[in-house]
């Protein structure tokens, strides 16, 4: 028999995190039946070897199973495999750096056996100090990117409806996407579009999933019932850069052309990076008023280009 809900957490170099994360988990599946598998991307710095040891200090049945990747396979790679470890009604897909709040698993699967329709159920997500991390959004588009590039409130306004972050609080009628650091996916969905795309390294992965789950007439809903909270920045580094305004990394470049191009097709990614330029060239208006121009990430008018050529050639991490 399936079991309820199987829990994907994919440690990468992040032992303390991962672990802390499984506690959280363990203390919530209380009378639910349900089992946790921790991937491990290759990390290769000790932490696999942290965590089976702690695995083996757990009491006789308790549902925690190690699977140790051949290779850094990135997010989608490494849950694919920890959804493919066993059958479940429900799979949530975890970050290692979130923690569930108590009683989450149980208003989470309560929502979706209420949305049978629903095939992705995302929860509230806070920091640690309580705040309300957006997590709900639209899909990136050209006339997103041309926002981006403006970084000029008229601009916005006037595309105000292809503003890619929502809320909150928000509406499940307009959820396009929704942060796979931590969402129910359901099985039966699950099985209908198949695995996640194992194309992208890291970052755009979830929004391709939700965009193949609503092609194929599966809803995404939130649950504000359900609270995780998510340590941001402390499985990834991009982020991080990103508020530097330093420069990303190659796969990210990478996953967002290849997202582009799924979604909007060939002349959709170019669409997005040239009006992605004239949202730049617009943004320099701003002197006239006096305005400083808010400074585009590092290197970013070349490296939108990353893979124009080729949007489904896949870069991963030693690729930059």
């Amino acid at each position: 028999m399936p079991k309820k809900l199987l829990v994907s957490i994919i440690n990468y170099r992040t032992a303390e995190l991962t672990l802390k994360c499984v506690a959280s988990v363990l203390a919530d599946l209380d009378g639910i039946d349900g089992t946790i598998a921790i991937v491990d991307n290759a990390s290769g710095d000790g932490s696999v070897e942290i965590i089976e040891d702690w695995i083996q200090k757990q009491p006789p049945g308790t549902p925690v199973a190690l699977i140790r990747s051949a290779t850094n396979s990135g997010f989608s790679g490494g849950h694919n495999q920890g959804i493919a470890s066993a059958a479940a009604e429900y799979y949530l897909i975890l970050n290692s750096d979130a923690i569930l709040r108590p009683g989450f698993c149980r208003a989470i699967l309560d929502c979706a056996g209420a949305n049978p329709e629903a095939g992705l159920i995302a929860p509230q997500i806070e920091t640690d100090d309580g705040d309300i991390q957006v997590s709900c959004f639209r899909f990136h588009g050209p006339l997103s990117e041309l926002m981006r590039g403006a970084a000029s409130g008229p601009v916005s306004r006037l595309f105000k409806g292809r503003t890619v972050p929502l809320g909150p609080p928000v509406s499940s009628d307009s959820i396009e996407w929704a942060s796979f650091a931590c969402i129910l996916a359901r099985g039966e969905m699950v099985k209908d579009i198949g695995p996640m795309d194992e194309g992208y390294f890291l970052y755009f992965e979830d929004a391709e999933y939700c965009l193949r789950a609503r092609r194929k007439g599966w809803r995404i809903i939130q649950d504000t019932a359900a609270v995780a909270v998510h340590y941001r920045g402390g499985s990834g580094p991009v982020k991080t850069l990103e508020k530097a305004r330093r420069r990303l990394p190659e796969y990210y470049y990478a996953s967002r052309s290849r997202f582009f191009f799924q979604a909007h097709g060939a002349l959709g990614l170019w669409w997005a990076n040239g009006l992605w330029h004239v949202g730049r060239t617009v943004a320099q208006f701003r002197r006239l008023f006096g305005k400083p121009v808010p400074p585009a990430i590092e290197h970013e008018a070349r490296d939108i280009w990353t893979n124009a050529l080729a949007p489904l050639r896949r870069r991963s991490y030693g690729d930059g």
